[in-house]
């Protein structure tokens, strides 16, 4: 489970110190709640939905058949040369931030950490994960 801390340091030492307060500011305060949520569910920034082509720098280009969920988890199919197929796991955007797994095809598995630029686009790393020295920078042309 993805879990983005909410900053309530504020709320906690308030709460939990009993800090004086002046008579305006405990006047707000006692409208407020009296516990500050301390986390929520990370929410999907963007949607990388459809098909889109990662280039890498070992120039092994790979095109991705991606669905996307409510909760931006990530589930599809990847493509790379004319027999190299693999299945997307293990994924998930959240805020700007993008990773999956593609078992392929010939038993490798590769790990894709990435985000979205201002530009729109994606870029990231790619690690072959039985060969965690062998890696590579991919970006797309596509924006999302």
């Amino acid at each position: 489970m993805r879990v983005r801390l909410v900053p309530a340091a504020v709320a906690l030492s308030v709460a939990l110190g009993g800090t004086a307060l002046a008579a305006p500011a405990a006047q707000a305060a006692a409208h407020r709640p009296s516990v500050a949520p301390v986390a929520k569910a990370a929410e999907a920034g963007f949607n990388v939905g459809g098909i889109w082509t990662l280039y890498q720098s070992n120039s092994s280009n790979t095109t991705l058949s991606v669905t996307q969920d409510a909760q931006g988890n990530l589930t599809g199919i990847a493509r790379a040369g004319s027999a190299t197929t693999g299945t997307i796991k293990q994924g998930f955007v959240d805020g700007t931030y993008l990773y999956f797994v593609i078992v392929w095809s010939d038993g490798s598995t590769g790990r894709y950490i990435g985000s979205r630029g201002a530009d729109g686009r994606l870029s990231g790393v790619s690690t072959d994960l039985a060969h965690p020295s062998s890696h590579a920078t991919w970006y797309t042309t596509w924006t999302f």
